[in-house]
């Protein structure tokens, strides 16, 4: 019988060996061994797959993802257990990405004076977001890298952001303007006296201090 729960650490295993990073994969598939645990199946079938694909979806993945997680991962099962079914491509229809979007000046300048209008009236939370949202727009850094910088990859005195583990795994500098690095020198100095020692690591903090979370970034914005 096939032991699933032996057969996906082999599996991510080999997938992290090769440079994926497959931290959501993880923990889907963990999560669709664990539905196969509570019905007591040993075997990958389409009709399991699609029962577990199907049910009520996280915020995080469609559908169609989670179905594909389970496709790769059962390609794997079925080299060693031929009763194995990897389910159809195209069972269900896939997630399209957004069109792209490209603001124009005069929303951007919208954009960072709501962010200056965030409450509370004298908390760090509108300059928070509004020195990130600024920084997005001028650099063109995905909003993951620029909340992820620490404080050591900040240098202002040379006018250099360092960002490190970016989509690709790689890092890389990004040259700040002038202007840039007022903002971010005010910034900085505005955190360090409200918070102290509560700061944390990270450059951005939330209002209480501490790294900033993306599901609240997505909510302001």
């Amino acid at each position: 019988m096939t032991n699933l729960r032996a057969a996906l650490d082999k599996y991510l295993s080999m997938r992290k060996g090769l440079g994926y990073k497959y931290a959501h994969q993880t923990r889907r598939l963990a999560d669709f061994v664990a539905f196969m645990e509570k019905r007591k199946a040993r075997i990958i079938t389409t009709r399991l797959a699609m029962e577990w694909a199907t049910l009520p979806p996280d915020r995080h993945a469609s559908s169609a993802l989670r179905l594909s997680d389970v496709r790769g991962f059962a390609r794997h099962v079925a080299n060693f257990d031929p009763r194995t079914e990897v389910p159809p491509v195209g069972m269900l229809p896939g997630w399209k990405r957004a069109k792209p979007y490209v603001y124009s000046d005069a929303e951007i300048d919208a954009l960072l004076a709501a962010a200056l209008a965030l409450p509370p009236a004298g908390g760090l939370r509108r300059w928070s977001y509004h020195t990130l949202f600024g920084l997005i727009a001028v650099t063109g850094m995905r909003i993951s890298e620029a909340m992820g910088l620490e404080r050591d990859d900040v240098d202002l005195d040379a006018g250099v952001l360092t960002v490190r583990l970016t989509k690709f795994g790689k890092s890389r500098l990004v040259p700040l303007h002038p202007t840039t690095r007022t903002a971010l020198r005010d910034y900085a100095h505005r955190r360090d006296a409200m918070l102290g020692s509560r700061c944390g690591s990270t450059f951005f903090v939330a209002e209480q201090g501490g790294r900033l979370l993306h599901q609240y970034v997505h909510r302001v914005f």
